[in-house]
């Protein structure tokens, strides 16, 4: 039996004796089948011709991505705080240079995920770092397609784990969430956004779509609640999904102005 990693997106399956007939996150419309068809690889095939490459890209703050690049080619973060280290959203892959360079570093205390996109590999994780408390929305629960004991399905408009807080703002997905670090940024607060916002190549403004890949764009009311989900938090830098998507600076007078300039560009 094998858990198939869907090669388009990067999903990981449950156990299985053939690969799946469909992969239903890629058949959403947020995302696609590409022209050639649904293709499947596992973990091990998928460790012996790529790696996870590391990045400092803070004090506290590193990304990791999978080289070549692989499925939706995101990165996730290996954040290190004070009530201990959390990944916030998952790779495909778990090699063991990481896994030893995470036990070095104190292992996980919780696995945070912003949307169905980034679900990935999230058990194959928890797993490998004593079971780590994995925690998606609700809302989003039926996305899921392998499970497991240390899945947390949770609900309302925020949830804390440890001192950080995740916040769920809708939009992109009904459960898309962010989550809030205010000890990162020497005190100034950072933002982990997956691409519930989408900080632009520019790395001026963030942006907010339905679909990225699709390009079917959200309504003004999802854009402005969006924005007043993290308003009440203070941050400096925002961190998106993918290499070299990060604002360094005025990360709240950056998603203010963003949801303005859109909500204006919208309604013509």
């Amino acid at each position: 039996m094998t858990c198939f990693i869907c090669i388009t997106c990067g999903t990981q399956f449950r156990e299985s004796g053939a690969p799946p007939p469909t992969c239903p996150i890629c058949e959403d419309d947020r995302q696609f089948v590409p022209q050639s068809g649904q293709e499947w690889t596992d973990m091990g095939a998928l460790d012996r011709t790529h790696s996870v490459t590391w990045n400092k890209e803070a004090e506290g703050v590193h990304s990791l991505q999978i080289s070549p690049s692989f499925g939706i080619g995101q990165r996730a973060f290996l954040i290190e705080g004070p009530a201990g280290n959390i990944l916030w959203d998952c790779l495909s892959l778990v090699d063991e240079p990481s896994k030893t360079r995470i036990v070095a570093m104190g292992g996980l205390s919780a696995i945070a995920i912003s949307h169905p996109h980034f679900y990935s590999s999230m058990i194959e994780w928890s797993a490998a770092f004593d079971n780590a408390p994995v925690h998606i929305h609700a809302d989003d629960a039926k996305w899921v397609q392998r499970s497991g004991p240390a899945l947390r399905l949770w609900t309302g408009e925020t949830l804390r784990i440890g001192q950080a807080t995740m916040i769920r703002c809708g939009g992109h997905f009904d459960g898309s969430s962010v989550l809030h670090c205010p000890w990162l940024e020497g005190g100034r607060g950072a933002l982990f956004v997956g691409d519930t916002m989408q900080v632009t190549m520019d790395r001026k403004f963030v942006s907010f779509m339905r679909s990225y890949p699709n390009l079917i764009p959200l309504a003004a009311k999802a854009v402005t609640a969006i924005s007043q989900a993290v308003q009440p938090y203070r941050f400096e830098a925002i961190y998106g999904a993918f290499p070299g998507r990060t604002v360094e600076s005025d990360g709240n007078r950056v998603v203010e102005r963003s949801a303005e300039r859109y909500v204006k560009a919208i309604a013509g």
